[in-house]
Formats: structure tokens, sequence, C-alpha cells
């Protein structure tokens, strides 16, 4: 009988002792029975025979965990202090039957050319094992990540092409396969199961040589990799909001000195992390020759009769529009007149957003519904109102005035499948829609080829957010949904701000921006100091205060730590759960990771570099 240290895949638990008339390999994945259930296990290592009674593994299986996976998921446990059976959990495996592709057997593919600038900036990308491609909207990035990707295929050598989110995939995938053809596949939550079996297939037989999708992507069994391609590397959606909370761009630089292989941040709006961290090459301009007027309206987030008569010229010129709102539903709030009293979520202290489409209130955090009141509950006034305009209202509102146009609603309330997502893109692109009315996934990258009208509503709440990233947040998505407009004729940017004096300042030159931002950050934020936020949640709010006051006594002892604030979350209920936490600063990763571990208590939930403070 052998014996052998496991992890059950997905658990917060540590590892477990099983025996097993075989031997097997460390990475191999298992069946073991836990707490009365068969579930999945991994093989740690071999161990000695313990002094308590184990219980046999059931069933060894054809799917292995190679040693790179197993040292990327030890890292990952180390860094963002997570179970193994955490971090495994995020990665597909491979299967041991996996066939063995003849080597040199690839045709040769087109020439990409490159202009002498990107050729430049081409070259210094390989030079670097990690630098950043810092490129204008339309300064040809794309070109240079493909000319990269196709010299990986002609050395067989396969490439990671990770994109912030889902709604970037269909547009790129058409660019791809244009040129790789079935050499690439796409990988994203959204697939169907078959479609979802046959691209993890050729993956796992080596057919596939560039892998795009979102951050889940770098975790599949990909043999011969040679190059990791991080696009839009500024956008927070790279952030897990669970377990294990890794950013996918920190893993994949940690992953090309696993793997020895170059990777490549690309943006029109780098953080400032990155800015700072990594060798960047400025690629300016761009290939579109169109100009674009800034227009600045000082008024508070509404369509106004500017934006309505601009509207209405675009659509009279049969041009297309898209307009940028933060918010989703038809209002953020509903809010009584008479007493203030708002509307919050029973689960969540929240307030609910009013959907008109269903005649509910609804919480974006739990999902909990139910019907609009009519009378407050508080001083039973029918005096109620709404604030914080929505996507659904303020394609309602331009449908009464341009009754005659086809305005659509582009966010996650509308678009929930990926079918859903090519058919309004390509309606769009095929100019069937005139107006296209989105929250943040409007600004992801997409190549709208019409739009001589961009509105961007909302600067101003992201501006004034409490977060030491707002001003970032804020300027890098103003132009993010600016780039969208303006790709074959001149286009007009209608910006609703009190704050047009920062907007314009920056507008035309972000590395400035970043040269500015970095005194304001010396001293106090990242990338200068590490930041780890601790949080708490409970049912019962008085276990979960008592446990962030307990490790917050254990922190203040430990002197190279700064414990910056502690106490109820900013929204303290979700899903029924109260929240407290704790923000950690200090200038050293290994400091903060010291006194989590020596302190973390049992409800105690890591978030280290954290992105939200909400």
């Amino acid at each position: 009988m052998i014996f052998f240290k496991i992890v059950i895949i997905g658990s917060p638990l540590g590892e477990f002792t099983y025996n097993f008339n075989k031997d097997l390999k460390n990475g191999t994945k298992v069946i073991v029975e836990f707490h009365n259930r068969s579930t999945f296990g991994l093989v740690l290592s071999e161990c000695d025979k313990p002094t308590f009674k184990t219980n046999p593994i059931i069933e060894p299986l054809d799917e292995y965990y190679s040693e790179k996976q197993l040292e990327l998921a030890k890292f990952i446990s180390s860094y963002y202090v997570c179970s193994i059976g955490d971090a495994i959990s995020i990665m597909t495996p491979f299967k041991k039957e996996m066939l063995q592709k003849d080597q040199n057997t690839t045709e040769t593919l087109p020439k990409i050319n490159l202009s002498q600038k990107q050729n430049q900036s081409y070259q210094f990308l390989k030079e670097h094992p990690v630098s950043l491609l810092f490129g204008d909207t339309g300064s040809g990035k794309t070109e240079i990540y493909m000319r990269y990707f196709q010299e990986m295929i002609e050395n067989e050598k396969r490439s990671i092409f990770l994109m912030p989110e889902i709604s970037l995939t269909p547009q790129m995938e058409i660019r791809l396969k244009e040129h790789f053809g079935d050499k690439v596949v796409i990988w994203h939550s959204k697939l169907t199961t078959k479609k979802r079996r046959e691209s993890l297939k050729s993956i796992q037989n080596s057919d596939a040589y560039v892998v795009a999708g979102p951050r889940s992507t770098l975790f599949l069994p990909i043999k011969d990799l040679g190059l990791i391609v991080v696009d839009e590397e500024h956008d927070d959606s790279y952030k897990s909001s669970s377990r294990p909370r890794y950013n996918a761009r920190d893993i994949a630089i940690y992953m090309g000195k696993l793997y020895n292989i170059n990777v490549v941040l690309g943006s029109a709006t780098p953080s400032l992390n990155s800015y700072i961290k990594f060798p960047h090459v400025r690629l300016k301009g761009s290939f579109f020759k169109s100009k674009k007027e800034y227009i600045y309206e000082r008024s508070a987030e509404s369509l106004s009769p500017m934006i309505l008569d601009n509207l209405k010229k675009t659509f009279k010129e049969k041009e297309q529009s898209i307009v940028f709102i933060p918010t989703r539903a038809n209002f953020k709030y509903l809010i009584c007149g008479d007493c203030g009293h708002t509307f919050e979520c029973i689960f969540c202290s929240v307030g609910m957003s009013l959907h008109h489409n269903i005649n509910a209130l609804k919480c974006h955090y739990c999902n909990y519904t139910q019907a609009i009141l009519q009378v407050c509950p508080n001083c039973h006034s029918h005096h109620l109102t709404s604030s914080r305009l929505g996507t659904a209202e303020a394609v309602k509102n331009i449908k009464d005035e341009l009754s005659d146009a086809s305005v659509e609603q582009f966010d996650r309330d509308v678009i929930t499948t990926s079918a859903k997502l090519k058919k309004t893109l390509k309606r769009f692109n095929d100019k069937e829609i005139d107006v296209l009315v989105g929250t943040q996934m409007l600004s992801k990258g997409h190549d709208y080829h019409d739009v001589t009208l961009a509105i961007v509503l909302g600067m101003d709440n992201i501006l004034n957010m409490s977060d030491f990233r707002a001003r970032e947040k804020a300027l890098s998505t103003f132009i993010q949904v600016a780039g969208r407009s303006g790709r074959k004729k001149d286009a007009k940017v209608l910006v609703q701000t009190f704050n047009e004096e920062f907007f314009e300042h920056y507008i035309y030159d972000y590395e400035k921006f970043l040269k500015d931002e970095i005194e304001f950050r010396k001293e106090l934020y990242p990338p200068f100091k590490k930041l780890c936020r601790v949080l708490f949640s409970d049912k019962n709010g008085l276990k979960a205060k008592d446990e962030m006051q307990n490790m917050r006594q254990s922190l203040s002892n430990f002197p190279d730590i700064e414990i910056v604030g502690f106490g109820e979350c900013a929204i303290k209920k979700v899903t029924n759960k109260y929240r407290f936490e704790i923000l950690i600063r200090s200038d050293k990763t290994t400091s903060i990771l010291k006194a989590i571990k020596s302190s973390k208590t049992k409800k105690a939930e890591i978030d280290m570099d954290p992105l939200d403070f909400g």
C-alpha cells in the first residue's frame, strides 16, 4: 500500500492522506471519498504511512496537471492566500492520451506587413521578457500581435492572447481566423457544451496555435507555449472577484518567468502600474485620418437638449451614434421625494435599480427582485422619484425623440449570450442599428466603422469614487469610448462633466497624465506601496465584527505593515451577510504575507492588490 498527500479540488481546506495499491505520479487527478461523497482530488506527493487510518483512492483518472501547473498553483496559493485546492480548481488538466503532433508540418502563412513604426515596436517587444506596447487607438497594435503570433507558429510554438472580456472576442475572432484559419481557438464561458468540447480537444491535440479569450484562457492545457499577449492590460476584468482573487495580467507575467517566454502587455491607456514597472514602446498616431471634436457640457447626468439635438442631426445624416452610460436598468435608484427614503435590497445594503421592462426593482448584487412600490413605506408619500439614468431608460427616451431610428441597448441585461453579442455587433456594423446605448461593454475595443457621434455620460460619478484610481479609471474610460468613434469620418465626442479642465488637459496626452499621477501616488498608493484588503462576512454581524477585531489586534503586532483603516464595508451587507474589512499597506509584499498568514482568522478572505473598494 502506498500513501499520498491529496488536496480536494475546489476546497478551501488543506492536505489529506489517502492510500492506493499502485504508484501514482504527482499531479494525477483522482476520485476520492470526502465527507461521504465522491469528489475530485489532486495527488501532491507520496508520503510516509501515517499513524491514523486512511481511506483508499477510489480511482485515478486519465487526466493530470503538469509540473508547471502545480508550480503555478502553489504560487497562486501562496501569493493570494488560498488553498492549493482553490488554486488548482481554475486550471484545466492535460489528458494522458493527448496526441503528439508531428513538428514542422505547418503550411506557410501569408506575411503580415508592418509599417516602419510598427516594425520598430515589434522588435522592441521581442527584446524584452516583459514589455508594454503603449499604442494609441487605431495605431496598429493588433497587427503587431498577429505578426508575433505568426513567428511563434513558424517556430512551432503556441500563443495565448488574453482579452479582458467575452465582449471583445467576436470581432477579434474574425480577424484572427481570416489570417490563421483553424489554428485559432476562441475560449470563453459562453461557449456551448459541444463547442467547448471541440475547442478543448483542439488545444489538447496541439492543433491550436493561438488560443484567445478572457482570463480563464491562461489555465488551459497548452503545450509548447511561446508567448502571452495581454491586450487592454489596464482593464479591471482581469481581476477575479471570487477566491482565488488573482489578477490574470500579473499571473501572465509570472508565467512568463515560469515558462521562460515573452509577455506583451498592450493598451492605449495603460495602467500606471505597468507603465512604471516595465519597459514600454510608444506607438503614436492612428491609421484613421479623421478628426475628433470634443464638446463639454456642464450638466448633471441626463439626455440634455444638446445631446438629443446631436443625436437627431447624426441620424438625419444617416450616420451612427454610441451613448455610454455607466449604469444599467432604467434608473440606479428609486427615492422618496418627501422623506428621502431609498429602496434598498432586503439582503444587501444597496439601493435597488429600477427595471421597467420587468416592472420590478432589482438588486445588481444578489439579483433579488420585487414589484415597484407606488407608496413610500416610510412616510406613505406617493412622491417617488428616480435618480442616476440607466441604459434602459436612455434607450426609451431616445426612441421617444427619434421614433424612426433603431435604438438598442448594449449591456449585460440584454447581451446574455455569445450569439446575441455577435448578432448585435454585426447588425450595428451593417448599419441596421442607428444608436447603440451601453455600459463598459461599449468601450471594450470594438471596431465600429461608421460612428460619428460618441456621447459620454457619468464621468463625474467615476471621477468622484472613493478610489485612489478614480482619475485613472475616468480618463481611461473616456479615451476608450471616444476611440470607438471617428474611424472613417470626422466625429464629435460629447461629454457631460463639471470637470472639463481635467479631461481637456489630458485627452490628447495620456502619457502626461501617467507622469503627473506618479507624483499623486508616491509614498501612498500602488505601484509604490502594496495594498491588501481583508474581508469578513457572516449572517451574524457580531461574529464578522469580532473576527475583524481579533485579526486587527494580531496584525498590530507587525511593525512592517500599516493598518490604513478597518470597520464596516462601504456596502455593509451583501446576500444577507454583514461585511467588515481591514485595509493594509506596506512597502513589501513579503511583509504583508507574513503578517496575514500569522494572523488570518477562519472567516478572513484575502484580496491581495485589491481593485474594488466598494
